[in-house]
């Protein structure tokens, strides 16, 4: 039988985001300021995934993250996991627990907060009922569902 694969390098030491919604993956470049870097990045979307239907992947050279950074990836990937990798080994798996709060990466989705109008940091409280999360806006206290914030 003749088959053919591609085969993306293994990671030597960096990060390894998997179970990422595949509608969600460019937002978590977003949260975790990842454009523009200059590690390598790889980068997989609608891959078959036996729990989820389809996910995405992110693999991330050279590069470790503060699980306050990671955490902010529950927003959007409450079920993703990470793999830290060193010496092309995993040394270490990661869960993301909810941040209580988010500051400075979602915007209000109301057109008459102050932080639309003024050049004042956004702030959320997190808000998870179980199948959805939703912020709470420190300024306005609007309630809007994390899909439409990011």
């Amino acid at each position: 039988m003749n088959r053919k694969e591609l085969v993306v390098s293994a990671l030597e030491n960096g990060t390894v985001l998997d179970h990422i919604p595949a509608e969600n993956v460019y937002k978590a470049l977003d949260i975790l300021n990842l454009k523009g870097i200059e590690s390598q990045i790889t980068i997989g979307i609608n891959l078959a995934s036996k729990l989820y239907g389809k996910k995405g992947i992110i693999k991330i050279a050279d590069k470790f993250f503060e699980d306050d950074e990671l955490n902010k990836l529950a927003l959007i990937a409450p079920k993703a996991t990470v793999n830290v990798i060193r010496d092309f080994k995993v040394v270490e798996k990661k869960t993301l627990v909810m941040p209580k709060e988010v500051i400075g990466i979602a915007k209000c989705r109301n057109p008459k907060c102050v932080t639309n109008h003024q050049p004042i940091t956004t702030r959320f409280a997190t808000i998870d009922n179980g199948n959805e999360i939703s912020l709470l806006c420190h300024f306005c206290e609007k309630i809007t569902k994390t899909k439409h914030v990011f």
